[in-house]
């Protein structure tokens, strides 16, 4: 439940439309629920303005279902998101809880409507779209439209550079790159908007299965760049869904 829907209940109850008792029971999952295998969080979206999202990796299938149904069985708790979810834990969840969409590895149900703001998302190569596809599919459930730019590395700058109208334009830009993680800083010398970047594991030895991107971005001569951590597509989508709120 989010503060405009709480702010309506509470109206509704003043007026009479919505019986005390009802609003009661509605509230009563806040601000969270036991499953005793987890504790759901429902009162994340009033607290932060982003719901909680459920993160597979360590979890059964059966437990990845129950916690996006929980989720679900809130009525005004905004998208709900199952990330890194592997092909068991993505057909139990889908199994029980029909309507979600799935894109890679990410599985939203009841995105939200959609909101202003025009979000790029730059891949350096094609090896990092797996990572892009978990922040597009984030930016998508919180109500964006993102826009992908694939395979724009350093070692074909020309590629970037015809889309500089592109990167004027956007409110937020998230850029992905593995390898020494350049792309980041070339952006941000073009655009005066946010930039989220994001280093992958992908990369020859010296890589160190993204240490050495994840470095050169926190190195950035481009000043005010925002790092997350290696292969954090989910994490560089809250960060821009926090800045455009």
């Amino acid at each position: 439940m989010d503060e405009p829907t709480l702010r309506k209940l509470l109206d509704d109850v003043r007026t009479g439309a919505v019986h005390p008792d009802d609003a009661v029971s509605r509230l009563r999952r806040l601000p969270f629920a036991d499953l005793g295998f987890a504790r759901v969080d429902h009162h994340r979206v009033l607290r932060q303005g982003l719901p909680e999202a459920v993160y597979g990796p360590g979890k059964t299938p059966e437990h990845c279902a129950a916690i996006v149904a929980e989720l679900l069985a809130e009525p005004d708790g905004g998208p709900v998101l199952l990330t890194r979810a592997d092909d068991d834990q993505a057909d139990a969840a889908l199994a029980r809880n029909p309507g979600g969409v799935r894109t890679g590895r990410t599985v939203v149900w009841r995105p939200a409507p959609e909101r202003t703001g025009r979000v790029l998302v730059i891949t350096a190569g094609t090896a990092d779209l797996p990572v892009a596809e978990e922040c597009t599919a984030t930016l998508t459930a919180y109500g964006y439209r993102p826009t992908l730019l694939a395979d724009c590395g350093v070692a074909g700058v020309h590629r970037l550079l015809a889309t500089v109208d592109e990167l004027a334009a956007a409110d937020a830009i998230v850029v992905v790159a593995g390898m020494e993680g350049a792309l980041p800083s070339m952006v941000g010398g073009l655009t005066a908007a946010p930039v989220v970047a994001v280093p992958t594991s992908t990369g020859y030895g010296a890589a160190f299965e993204g240490v050495t991107a994840l470095l050169g971005m926190l190195s950035s001569c481009a000043a005010g760049i925002t790092v997350v951590g290696i292969d954090n597509g989910f994490g560089a989508a809250c960060a821009v869904a926090r800045m455009l709120r």
